[in-house]
């Protein structure tokens, strides 16, 4: 009878520990569920005024620059959704055809687009490294010297690497808001996407594993009762919730990670643009001398230094291109510290403050030396600018 009960017991355990092993979670049952991608590569613009029926001319109808001409961000959501922001440049190309006229001369081609993009996989079904999206968008493009708004249309699918690191192929559909001399254009793209702020998840093939799992070892408990095998699976058993709870706690300590940085980073949003509403303040011609307007708006930042005490902020003060390096260095010296002083005079404690000039350094436009402008554009530059250091 005790040989009968050993050999019984060991034919349940047996599939036991093969069916455990071959259905323990891997890095394979896991998916990514939310990330944010930013992407970085080039574009190719067809213009032809024959897209469609010419898709491959590349000889005659594609222009495209010989460096990175395409950045992206966007942020992607469980649900498939994705919210995407994109710069491109590119340059009609002299002696390309841009519709359905060879092009004379290079012209500049500049695009900013917004879209909207739903992973396919959600309906077809995780298919691990492929990702194919569809989309929709709109953008504001500046092409063969004509602005446009466009509706756009995107269709592509991304090739993964790693779990970070991937390739972005595309090619979009622009349409213009207005055909009033503004043509319809394709926009082909090819890019490395980097992923980052990942959130992970088990995949359908992971949960049933899971709820496998869970059933072998309700199981192994319900047959394996006061003998040794049992007190062996009891400690499987709380190794396991052990591990769980660990991940759990892991998990819920992320979270809780994640909403204060959110909290706190929503609220120097918040700073920023209370700041950013104020404005800068502006000099006129060779002085360093604060108007009425610009004292108004000093008063206005040391109330903001006064409603969040910790906040510290770096003054910095530029000048236009006129004049030499060394004079309008000077000058801006001289601006910094007197908008410094009179928040200093406004209470605001200096340790709070930090200061730079740089002279005619960071021109805000184009109008650098030798570059003939208007006084309205180089008023521009003359101004002291307030950034957050600290919150």
């Amino acid at each position: 009878m005790k040989t009968f009960k050993v050999t019984a017991i060991c034919l349940l355990c047996i599939p036991s520990i093969f069916f455990g092993q071959e259905l323990q979670l891997t890095k394979k049952d896991t998916i990514v569920k939310s990330s944010w991608m930013v992407s970085l590569g080039m574009n190719v613009v067809d213009d032809s005024g024959d897209e469609f029926g010419n898709l491959l001319d590349i000889r005659d109808g594609w222009n495209a620059v010989p460096f990175p001409s395409r950045i992206s961000i966007g942020r992607y959501f469980q649900n498939g959704l994705g919210l995407e922001a994109i710069g491109t440049y590119n340059q009609y190309r002299e002696g390309k055809i841009v519709d359905n006229v060879v092009n004379t001369e290079d012209i500049d081609y500049f695009g900013i687009d917004f879209r909207i993009s739903y992973d396919l996989n959600q309906i077809i079904g995780e298919t691990g490294f492929f990702d194919p999206y569809v989309g929709i968008g709109a953008g504001y493009t500046d092409a063969n010297n004509q602005g446009r708004g466009t509706y756009n249309g995107v269709v592509g699918f991304r090739t993964w690497l790693s779990d970070r690191v991937g390739l972005d192929f595309n090619s979009t559909g622009k349409w213009a808001m207005s055909t009033e001399n503004a043509t319809n254009h394709i926009q082909h793209a090819i890019g490395v996407v980097y992923q980052f702020d990942i959130e992970k998840g088990l995949s359908p093939k992971g949960e049933e594993k899971l709820a496998l799992l869970k059933e072998m070892e309700a199981e192994q408990k319900r047959v394996q009762d006061s003998i040794a095998e049992k007190e062996r699976a009891d400690e499987e058993a709380r190794l396991l919730a052990e591990r769980l709870k660990r991940e759990q706690e892991a998990a819920k300590l992320a979270a809780a990670e994640k909403a204060e940085q959110e909290v706190a980073e929503k609220r120097r949003a918040d700073i920023e643009n209370e700041i950013k509403a104020l404005g800068n303040v502006y000099f006129a011609l060779n002085s360093s001398y604060l108007t009425p307007k610009d004292k108004t708006t000093l008063d206005k930042l040391a109330l903001i230094m006064d409603k969040y005490p910790k906040l510290r902020i770096e003054v910095s003060a530029h000048t236009d291109s006129r004049g030499t390096d060394k004079y309008n260095q000077w000058l801006s010296e001289r601006r910094v510290k007197r908008t410094v002083e009179y928040l200093l005079n406004k209470k605001v404690d200096a340790s709070r403050l930090k200061s730079a000039a740089y002279g005619e350094e960071r021109l805000v436009n184009e109008c650098k030396d030798k570059v003939p402008c208007s006084e309205a554009k180089h008023s521009e530059n003359r101004r002291s600018v307030f950034a957050i250091v600290e919150i």
